[in-house]
């Protein structure tokens, strides 16, 4: 029974939006309200001196945003809550979709004045295609923004969501006052005196409180009570069926940096969110309470600290209980390993656990044992799916700045590209080694962390080429395949685990192939 206990209380979700929404801001006062830290750091500001606990890496603090995921657990009301705040920039988008094949649920935070925005479509587009449970944060409504109606039309019409509001704010902007918590039928208003600690709200258990009219004005008041009969009127009934399937998203508003709605956030959260769910390996549904164990690696991070030069892949528990010094099938390598000081995270703080259960995200030192995606079980020979790696949009030759650390050079490029910051080309017709990345403020990150990280120098060369497409064929001695290899040797290279990789250098060059070479499959992911 234990067992099954340590499974129900524990809540694994990712915070997700586009760049600048306040995503980290929020996982901070998450973490601030939970208890998990006195006091709250931000992502920019000059006069706090405190940066945000997720922002770990140097570059994250320098540029004030987050270009990796960061694992944060802390308890809450008995609850075992695990965070990962993901990138928001397009460039590291990568990341953000393997994260989301490790969480139950997501938090979306929307910017008020901005609404619904690019990057925000993308991430909310593979929720919905895996039927992730979605909780909507509108966030900044101390700043000017849109109208609290025209954001939840502008959710529903970009973003094919459902709504049903679980609070509603009362005013907006320079008028802000509060919020009136639906879900828990009370008023709540706040003091923005000190943004960095958590501050008592004002609870009104009624909108006719003497107190409250005195406080906020009849007329906002009015205005409030017209728009809950539109919100009872137009948006459906909150059933935590519906958002545990995917086709209901309740809606919180507030504002992260003020400390507005985020105690309701998480206390609504706890209540209604998914424990630990099922996942699909290639051959059957695995679910949390069987007793074997199982789990996968869906990012590894090297140098988290710099002083000791350590790699950790991060695994996501799916079901059985994880004990340290027990031995654990590979299922790639086909071995056993014994994993002697497995951690939990707190951002770049870690402990060495001796049991972890389902919905856990644990760290394993590795030594090049894994790659993103391996599976770790009990015994049994079964594969996660479900984290491909993505055709890139930008390539360029790597090349070696100080020959003096050639060696270093390497050992940071297999590092990194492990760690699924960009991939790895080789080419096969001279050695030449080509970095592919998603967005080119990825090459800056890879110049910075190689420099810092590892003592290598390296400048970066152009290379023109429009897709790398990996390729499959069914028969590997037909004359069409072999005429293939003949024609199109010079674009022709080899991924990190050596998987045959064509770098078309036009969309009519990959067109003119695929109908030339009908007997040869291109894909733009690797995962098939």
């Amino acid at each position: 029974m234990e067992f099954l206990e340590e499974i129900r209380r524990r809540r694994t979700f990712g915070i997700i939006s586009h760049p600048d929404a306040g995503k980290t801001t929020l996982t901070e006062k998450l973490l601030l309200y939970g208890g998990a830290i006195q006091e709250a750091g931000a992502v920019k500001s000059n006069k706090i001196k405190k940066g945000a606990t997720s922002d770990f890496m140097e570059i994250e603090r320098q540029r004030g945003i987050s270009v990796a995921t960061s694992v944060l657990a802390f308890n809450y009301q008995n609850i075992k809550i695990n965070i990962l705040d993901t990138p928001g920039h397009k460039d590291f988008a990568e990341d953000t979709f393997r994260t989301l094949t490790a969480v139950d649920s997501v938090i979306v935070v929307i910017d008020v004045a901005k609404g619904v925005e690019e990057q925000t479509e993308k991430l909310v587009d593979v929720c919905r295609m895996r039927k992730i449970p979605i909780i909507v944060f509108i966030n900044k409504l101390d700043r000017e923004g849109k109208d609290a109606f025209d954001l939840l039309d502008e959710l529903e019409k970009k973003l094919g969501l459902r709504l049903s509001p679980l609070s509603f704010p009362i005013g907006m902007g320079y008028n802000f006052k509060g919020i009136y918590n639906i879900w828990k039928k009370n008023v709540n208003l706040f003091e923005s005196s000190n943004k960095q600690k958590k501050t008592d709200a004002f609870n009104y258990l009624t909108l006719e409180n003497h107190n409250l009219i005195k406080v906020v004005g009849k007329s906002m008041l009015d205005d409030l009570k017209e728009s809950l009969e539109l919100v009872q009127g137009v948006y459906p009934k909150f059933k935590q069926k519906d958002y545990l399937e995917g086709d209901l998203q309740p809606v919180f508003f507030g504002s992260a940096l003020n400390n507005f709605g985020v105690q309701e956030l998480l206390d609504c959260f706890i209540e209604i969110a998914p424990s630990p769910q099922p996942k699909i390996a290639d051959n059957r549904l695995i679910h949390p309470e069987e007793k074997d164990f199982s789990g996968f690696v869906f990012k590894i991070h090297a140098n988290m600290d710099p002083n000791h030069r350590d790699r950790l892949a991060f695994i996501k528990i799916v079901s059985g209980e994880f004990k340290r010094n027990t031995p654990y099938y590979h299922v790639r390598l086909k071995k056993n390993i014994k994993f002697s000081s497995p951690n939990a995270f707190f951002a770049e703080k870690k402990k060495i656990i001796d049991i972890s259960y389902p919905g856990d995200i644990v760290g394993l030192h590795d030594t090049g044992n894994f790659i993103i995606g391996d599976t770790l079980t009990s015994g049994e020979q079964i594969q996660y799916k479900g984290i491909p790696r993505f055709s890139p949009e930008h390539f360029r030759f790597i090349n070696n700045d100080d020959p003096m650390k050639a060696k270093q050079l390497n050992k940071g490029i297999n590092q990194l590209m492990d760690e699924g910051v960009a991939q790895l080309f080789t080419l096969n017709l001279n050695g030449r080694k080509v970095i592919g990345t998603v967005g080119i403020l990825q090459f800056e990150v890879i110049k910075y962390r190689l420099k810092h990280e590892y003592g290598a120098k390296c400048t970066f060369e152009n290379l023109n080429v429009y897709k790398a497409c990996w390729i499959s064929v069914s028969n590997q001695e037909s004359i069409n395949y072999k005429e293939f290899l003949k024609v199109k040797k010079k674009f022709l290279a080899k991924d990190k685990i050596g998987q045959l990789i064509y770098l078309a250098d036009s969309p009519f060059s990959l067109q003119m192939a695929e109908q030339k070479y009908p007997e040869i499959d291109f894909h733009f992911t690797s995962e098939f």
